[in-house]
């Protein structure tokens, strides 16, 4: 039998990022001399603590630069493992764990190991932008659960029980989320958690924003609503946004450990272990406690309420007050303009960055980064103001 295309059929239905594509134009005006005022940002705008740093030169000096076993460093293991048991009240052993190249790598490695072709992963919409291109990959099918804004984009259980069709093998849910920075309480949770245990659907409950949480709110996780959801859960967290540490590629997750196994197998025969001197800087990142994290979170909980504060003075842009994680997503549906035409001419006009909304499922709405200086916050409020209302 002839082979007549060279790339797999796969492919043809993944789209690129939308968040990476902004954001790469705009590093390259920047570069040009452009005056750019990135509100693009996914990433913390602190920079990574120095004694995390100290950390990693310390394994490269000792020569820490070695293999090490596919799923994380034993030591990285248990600092975890503590982490979940004191934040999460959740027991998870070692062998529970694995380590990967960030949260996403995490994620992805838990879509994959769980869905066969034709099966259904069950995704809130908005989305972050990745997540129905891996079940895409894997060749599931994303199914989108449609949020209304009056209820902060989050699902009710009986979203939930209208969208579960006999297809579905997999809930995402991100607490607090991406995009739009909603946070699920307790009492929600526990809802979502006894349908998906009826209905044996797996939860990948992406926590990676867990330690960015705002008003006195609480982050729960699901997985801690007795054995049985813990049984379908996979509980994803990482160091990128604790700590700000995106480039040093931590992530990890734990769960019941037949996924662990298969999850572990993937890892073994695709990227092996995460880099050896990031994993000593996240022991001494685990180990050092929160006082970094929380400082980082009364900063943008102030920047946060600056910006909402400019926003509500706009007429024609709304927004959701974000509980968690450094995002607003702003309406835009009384410009008239498309998210993409309407972040495409910001850029080119105004030199200020946002991401359009089409990535996360909504061509009515832009994400607006907060993890900017409350200077650069200014300046391109100011820029999205004089522009808008000129529209």
């Amino acid at each position: 039998m002839r082979i007549d295309t060279r790339l797999a059929e796969r492919l043809k239905k993944v789209s690129p990022s939308s968040t990476l594509a902004i954001t790469s134009k705009a590093k390259k005006l920047k570069s040009e001399g452009v005056d750019v005022v990135s509100f693009a940002a996914g990433e913390p705008d602190f920079d990574t603590p120095d004694f995390i740093k100290d950390a990693a030169i310390e394994a490269i000096k000792s020569g820490f630069t070695k293999y090490t076993p596919t799923t994380g460093i034993p030591e990285l293991k248990s600092a975890i493992a503590q982490k979940f048991l004191s934040d999460n009240n959740l027991s998870y052993a070692p062998s529970q764990i694995v380590v990967s190249s960030g949260a996403k790598h995490s994620i992805f490695n838990a879509v994959f190991a769980l869905i066969n072709k034709g099966e259904e992963v069950l995704i809130p919409s908005p989305y972050w932008v990745s997540y129905p291109e891996m079940a895409r990959l894997a060749e599931g099918i994303p199914r989108f659960i449609p949020t209304l804004a009056e209820n902060n984009f989050k699902i009710t259980p009986k979203d939930l029980e209208k969208y579960i069709s006999a297809k579905t093998k997999i809930l995402i849910l991100n607490s607090p989320s991406n995009p739009v920075g909603c946070v699920y309480s307790s009492d929600e949770l526990k809802k979502i958690a006894k349908i998906c245990v009826e209905h044996k659907v797996f939860v990948i409950s992406d926590e990676i924003y867990e330690k960015i949480i705002f008003d006195n709110l609480k982050h729960v996780s699901i997985a801690g609503f007795g054995k049985e959801i813990y049984d379908f859960t996979i509980t994803v967290n990482g160091l990128s946004k604790s700590h700000s540490m995106t480039g040093w590629r931590i992530g990890y997750l734990a769960g019941p450990q037949d996924v662990i196994d298969a999850i572990s197998k993937i890892q073994d025969h695709s990227t092996s272990n995460p880099t050896s001197i990031a994993q000593k800087a996240a022991v001494a990142a685990l180990k050092a406690g929160d006082e970094f994290s929380k400082t980082m979170c009364r900063e943008f909980q102030k920047r946060r309420d600056y910006a909402i504060q400019r926003l509500a003075g706009i007429k024609k842009l709304t927004y959701i007050k974000p509980e968690g994680a450094f995002y607003i997503f702003c309406g835009i549906a009384k410009t008239k303009l498309t998210a993409a035409i309407f972040a495409g001419r910001l850029l080119d006009e105004m030199a200020v960055a946002v991401i359009p909304g089409e990535g996360f499922g909504r061509q009515d709405y832009i994400r607006i980064s907060f993890a900017a200086s409350m200077e650069q916050l200014k300046k391109g409020l100011d820029r999205i103001e004089e522009w808008v209302n000129k529209l």
